[in-house]
């Protein structure tokens, strides 16, 4: 007989509520029943007491590291050790997220991918985000200037062909060729997204129409707004995201690269069916305040410090990366953008799994999905995350 886990006793947040004292059964991996439990026996029982949390797990879609490794040093034991960080902050799942970079280091980077989503261990790895190469050097942010590059089919064709784990690409829609390699990717099943551009909006609508492109990378970092080209006023990107209602954005819900009066917008505007929480994180999520770091590879990433809660360029101008969680976002949406928890929670949880195609199996708490659970106290701090029903962090 398969072993079967009562969680019993939680405030359990599921389809747009909170369910006081709710009980879910979990067996082989899966959920197996959300309510009575009076026909299960000898299960083993995980007792929330009445005054804990059971969320579904958070799905990270962009994250280049962190606990002081980053993915751009394709190490497969790396890759394990940043996914075991971030569960230990609730994330059950999630997308490694690369940089621009030479050639070399986006295959090896990929190479590690597959074989550490082979070994296993932590969060959850459903696949691999590339934000570059194909991206606008004026808006670059922290990226190095000279990795970027116009879409270049040979080489996006090879990258897709050394591994079936690419689910996403980060592109500026402006660059030529970027329309026809989001129609490239979308029919290979890959998700074309829009970021680091400086486009105006009318090439947010054409990449929208002709070319699949329905998710914006991190709204607002590094990304066109408003601005007057000759003696014209053209809106941007931020514009055509609020403009297209069926497009999806991603936010840094740090309180940093968005501050709350921004939070609250979005929301506003968007919603939470449209919007997915992202960490952003590089290897310096985790580190002490005060201490140095690096944005990207060891070999050729560029040196940063981690201080006031985020990642800034060593001359300290301009941000070089966020250092969030996922539990963080939540809580900031809850504390700074007065967003309820089971909003906050769909942010987390459903819509990435949404956007990614991933909802008959996984983002929130329903009988036959992946047991991907996380419990959190009154203030919102994690106490166990638990990935395809097994226990990963427990705090």
């Amino acid at each position: 007989m398969k072993k079967i886990t009562l969680f019993r006793n939680f405030d359990v947040v599921r389809g747009g509520s909170v369910h006081r004292g709710c009980t879910v059964a979990v067996s082989d991996g899966k959920i197996l029943s959300v309510g009575d439990d009076s026909e299960i026996k000898d299960a083993e029982i995980i007792d929330g007491g009445g005054v804990n949390y059971l969320l579904p797990g958070f799905i990270d879609l962009h994250v280049h590291g962190g606990g002081g490794f980053d993915f751009m040093d394709g190490d497969a034991a790396e890759y394990k050790a940043i996914s075991k960080f971030h569960a230990s902050h609730g994330t059950t799942a999630h997308y490694p997220t690369t940089l621009s970079a030479s050639r070399e280091e986006l295959l090896a980077s990929v190479r590690a991918f597959d074989e550490a989503a082979a070994a296993g261990g932590g969060a959850k790895m459903l696949g691999i985000h590339l934000e570059g190469p194909y991206i606008a050097k004026s808006q670059k942010g922290a990226m190095d200037e000279k990795y970027i590059r116009d879409p270049i089919k040979e080489e996006y064709e090879e990258l897709l062909a050394v591994s079936g784990n690419i689910r996403r690409m980060t592109i500026a829609p402006e660059l030529p060729g970027a329309v026809e390699l989001g129609a490239f990717l979308s029919e290979k099943g890959v998700l074309p997204s829009i970021g680091h551009t400086d486009c105006v909006c009318e090439d947010v609508i054409d990449a929208y129409t002709r070319g699949s492109y329905r998710l914006m990378t991190h709204l607002y970092s590094a990304m066109s707004m408003t601005r007057r080209i000759g003696v014209w006023r053209r809106a941007g990107a931020v514009e055509a995201a609020y403009l297209l209602d069926g497009m999806y954005v991603e936010i840094i819900a740090d309180g940093i690269h968005l501050p709350p009066e921004l939070l609250k917008l979005i929301y506003k505007i968007k919603g939470s069916g449209r919007i997915a929480l992202i960490t952003d994180s590089m290897r310096g999520a985790g580190m002490a305040q005060g201490t140095q770091s690096i944005l990207g590879s060891r070999k050729n990433g560029l040196p940063c410090w981690i201080e006031d809660g985020v990642a800034k360029t060593y001359d300290r101008t301009a941000f070089a990366g966020s250092i969030a969680t996922s539990d963080r976002l939540v809580r900031n949406m809850v504390y700074l953008a007065g967003v309820s928890l089971p909003e906050a929670s769909r942010m987390a949880s459903e819509t990435p799994a949404e956007i990614m195609g991933i909802k008959n199996s996984r983002g929130s708490i329903d009988a036959g999905k992946y047991a991907d659970l996380v419990i959190m106290d009154r203030e919102l701090r994690v106490k166990r995350t638990v990935v395809e029903g097994e226990t990963v962090f427990e705090g």
